[in-house]
């Protein structure tokens, strides 16, 4: 369900950032940090998850403490008409973590983490060739400078 941004008030966003900076934080503690009263958080908390803007509750895992030591990218050039196909058979492998439509030179981009460089050969030669996959330009990351999946709720158009 799509929600327009002006169903979200600015309390609404800063329950939002600080559930994001810690989900396991409670209502009284959200209550402090946002400075409205515990009912507030609780029926904030509950429209929103109703609504579909909070799908739900993670931990976030170093990848390479849990033996993930390299991350890649790669852009794929895919076959007319075998898109959403080949897209769901590599989204399918548990070292990918992303797949996305693009425009520009690739069809699609995948984000994956390997263990190591065996582990990016055996990517690259089974799932990277799956038939529909006519080229892959696969890079490897080197540094991260900064990797953050959560969305941040926009700005209201106030503080444009």
């Amino acid at each position: 369900m799509l929600v327009p941004d002006m169903d979200l008030d600015e309390v609404d966003r800063a329950i939002l950032n600080s559930l994001l900076n810690d989900a396991r934080a409670s209502q009284r503690q959200l209550s402090r940090d946002v400075g409205v009263a515990q009912g507030t958080i609780t029926n904030r908390i509950r429209r929103m998850e109703e609504l579909g803007i909070i799908k739900g509750y993670s931990v976030v895992i170093d990848p390479e403490s849990v033996g993930w030591n390299m991350t890649i990218m790669a852009g794929l050039r895919i076959a007319k008409g075998r898109m959403i196909n080949v897209q769901q058979k590599i989204a399918a492998d548990p070292r990918v973590f992303s797949v996305y439509d693009v425009t520009g030179d690739y069809d699609s981009m995948v984000l994956a983490r390997v263990k190591n460089r065996a582990d990016l050969d055996d990517l690259t030669k089974t799932v990277f060739t799956l038939e529909g996959v006519t080229r892959s330009f696969t890079h490897v990351v080197l540094n991260t400078v900064k990797e953050d999946g959560l969305p941040r709720p926009a700005p209201s158009n106030n503080d444009e």
